[in-house]
């Protein structure tokens, strides 16, 4: 997916609070790396000041923030106003998880990017990302 570009894509995959349940988070970071993008996954329990300071630090085009606790409302718009603090405006907030069809809306509206319910594909996920690093980045 990613030949089209000078380089690969790069995405932070983070676990971000209390949330202890990583497999989803693994799984998506194996299906982007297949995808041919770099892959830097945080580790559990991580805050949306270690995430986004991570991020800027490793030049990310995307960060991808898996979610199962409930707290997407608090975390994601944190999330987005560090990015925004820090000029990160140019690089993707993605995520997926247990997030309520209207909740993903708000958060939308905020400036977070698709989120993704379970039974989303790895193809999907991953080509929405090269799609998006395609148009609103360049390199």
């Amino acid at each position: 997916m990613t030949e089209q570009l000078n380089r690969p894509v790069r995405v932070l995959v983070a676990k971000v609070g209390l949330d202890g349940h990583d497999r989803g988070a693994k799984v998506i970071a194996t299906a982007l790396r297949d995808a041919g993008m770099e892959v830097i996954y945080t580790g559990l329990r991580q805050t949306p000041d270690m995430v986004v300071n991570a991020a800027l630090q490793e030049d990310v085009d995307a960060i991808g923030i898996s979610i199962l606790s409930g707290a997407h409302m608090t975390i994601f718009p944190k999330v987005i106003q560090l990015m925004k603090e820090k000029g990160l405006d140019d690089v993707l907030l993605t995520g997926g998880g247990i997030i309520p069809e209207d909740d993903m809306q708000q958060l939308n509206a905020l400036g977070v990017g698709k989120l993704f319910a379970p039974g989303a594909t790895t193809q999907e996920i991953a080509g929405y990302i090269t799609d998006w690093v395609k148009t609103h980045r360049s390199f």
